[in-house]
């Protein structure tokens, strides 16, 4: 069966850099958008961006452009978040998700999920 498993999260100041790595297996990923989205605590699960696995391109949220980046690994079939700059605000559970038919980076276009990473920025 699909499965993707979240990994990179932890502790770290503000203005650091963290990157957070999602392991995917069970099918092939090669026709998958993959995203990112996270829920901050009190909040609603937000997207933070996405990479098309087959042509690598992405697009992300205003609140994160030119301080994350996304990529992946063919070879691994990983896909990771490079998150730099780091802000208190960034603090939530990261978690990884695959649609084949994403149109729209809406949680419903997405039907795997993982179970979620902790990423805490002190101020």
């Amino acid at each position: 069966q699909v499965q993707l498993v979240e990994s990179g999260g932890g502790l770290v100041q503000a203005g650091g850099s963290l990157r957070l790595s999602c392991a995917a297996s069970g099918r092939s990923f090669s026709s998958y958008a993959m995203a990112w989205f996270r829920q901050a605590p009190g909040k609603e699960r937000e997207f933070v961006g996405w990479i098309w696995w087959s042509s690598g391109s992405t697009a992300y949220a205003d609140s994160v452009k030119g301080r994350f980046a996304i990529s992946r690994d063919n070879a691994k079939n990983t896909v990771y978040l490079q998150m730099n700059s780091l802000k208190a605000e960034d603090t939530a559970v990261y978690y990884c998700a695959a649609g084949a038919s994403a149109v729209t980076p809406t949680e419903r276009n997405f039907p795997f999920w993982g179970q979620g990473t902790q990423v805490t920025v002190s101020s």
